[in-house]
Parts: structure tokens; C-alpha cells; sequence
């Protein structure tokens, strides 16, 4: 694989490498390191320990950690946005169309936990991470235009600023990172229907 490659999941292809691992599971260990000490504080030596190899074996996979970190940052905007294009994202009332990204949000968090939570970890301190960061803001500003369409059709109450209620809904999804367990038995499904059902019916009865 060249260094440059990108992830398996956006190319569709897997490729073995290294005894145990292959590129998928190289990222998603990185990923998950990078979370516990940090992108500054993870060296090579460290993603090595914790994948089980040698430097070497992942030189195999990518040129060093700041592509482990583009690829995995990439591969986190890549699933929400494609989120976005998804046919009930674009069809519909706008309030119907932004439940479905909301929802849809919260299938790519779960599915794709170590990477959207490093997302949520960026600073900005390096060139990789402001262009996430860029990227999360398009992100945001595309929903909060479905906040103002879903105003205009009557749908959405017209009291709070669009943005402000972007940010609200998505701090709820962003939220779900820092308690969610896959071994504990809640599905994707389960977690978006309460928040679904939180933002857009409240807690009232």
C-alpha cells in the first residue's frame, strides 16, 4: 500500500498487511490511542505498543501519525457528510430532513466511535486538524440552514436563532461520546430515536 492510500472504508478495498492487522484496524487502534493520550502525546513508539508491531509494520499502512490522524479525522466528516446525501436528507419537509441527519449522526458515532470522537478533540493545532475543523463548520452551517427552512415552512418554532439551535441539537448528538458503551446494549437506533424524540417533542408528556 502506498504511504499516501487513503482509509479502506472509503476505498472499498482491504489489504492485508502486518500479522493481526490490515489498514482498517491500524486506524482504528491509532484512533483510539490518539483519544486516551492525545495526538501531541502519542509517538510512534506508542501506536506500535498498542497495535502489537513495529514501527515498521505501520510505515507499511501510512507515512507516520499526522496521516493516521488526516485519515481518521477525514474518514469521521466523510460518513456525516455522506449523511447529508442520503435520499431522506433531501427530499421532504425540512424538519423531516433534519431529524434524518440527526439520526443519521448518531448511526456514524456509533459506528465510527474512535474517529468522530477524535474529531470532537481537535484544536486546530496543526494543518490537518483546522482543515477539520473548516470542514465541521460547513457541517454545522448546513445545519442550521435546514433549521431556517424548517422556520419558513411553519414547521420549526421561529423564537431561537437558527445557529444557536444547530449547536444545540448537535451538542446533544456530540454529547452521546462521552458516555455511550457499545457493550452495554443500546443500539444506534435506540440512542437516536430519544434524542429525536427529545428535540423535537421535548420531555413534556
Amino acid at each position: 500500500m502506498a504511504r499516501t492510500s487513503p482509509p479502506a472504508e472509503r476505498t472499498g478495498k482491504r489489504r492485508s498487511g502486518r500479522p493481526g492487522h490490515d489498514a482498517d484496524s491500524v486506524l482504528r487502534i491509532a484512533a483510539r490511542v490518539f483519544n486516551e493520550r492525545g495526538y501531541d502525546g502519542t509517538s510512534m513508539e506508542d501506536l506500535a505498543r498498542a497495535l502489537g508491531v513495529t514501527k515498521s509494520a505501520i510505515y507499511h499502512h501510512v507515512s507516520g501519525k499526522t496521516e493516521l490522524l488526516r485519515q481518521s479525522l477525514d474518514l469521521a466528516m466523510d460518513a456525516l457528510f455522506a449523511v447529508t446525501r442520503e435520499e431522506g436528507a433531501t427530499r421532504g419537509p425540512a424538519a423531516d430532513r433534519l431529524d434524518h441527519v440527526l439520526r443519521g449522526s448518531v448511526r456514524v458515532l456509533v459506528e465510527e466511535l474512535p474517529h468522530v470522537t477524535l474529531l470532537l478533540r481537535v484544536r486546530g493545532n496543526t494543518e490537518v486538524e483546522k482543515r477539520a475543523l473548516e470542514r465541521r463548520r460547513e457541517f454545522d452551517h448546513h445545519i442550521a440552514d435546514l433549521v431556517r427552512e424548517g422556520i419558513v415552512d411553519g414547521d420549526i418554532r421561529s423564537d431561537i436563532d437558527p445557529a444557536i439551535a444547530s449547536r444545540l441539537l448537535f451538542g446533544m448528538v456530540n454529547s452521546i461520546v462521552e458516555w455511550y458503551k457499545p457493550d452495554r446494549g443500546l443500539t444506534a437506533e435506540e440512542v437516536a430515536d430519544a434524542l429525536s424524540a427529545i428535540a423535537f417533542r421535548g420531555l413534556h408528556s
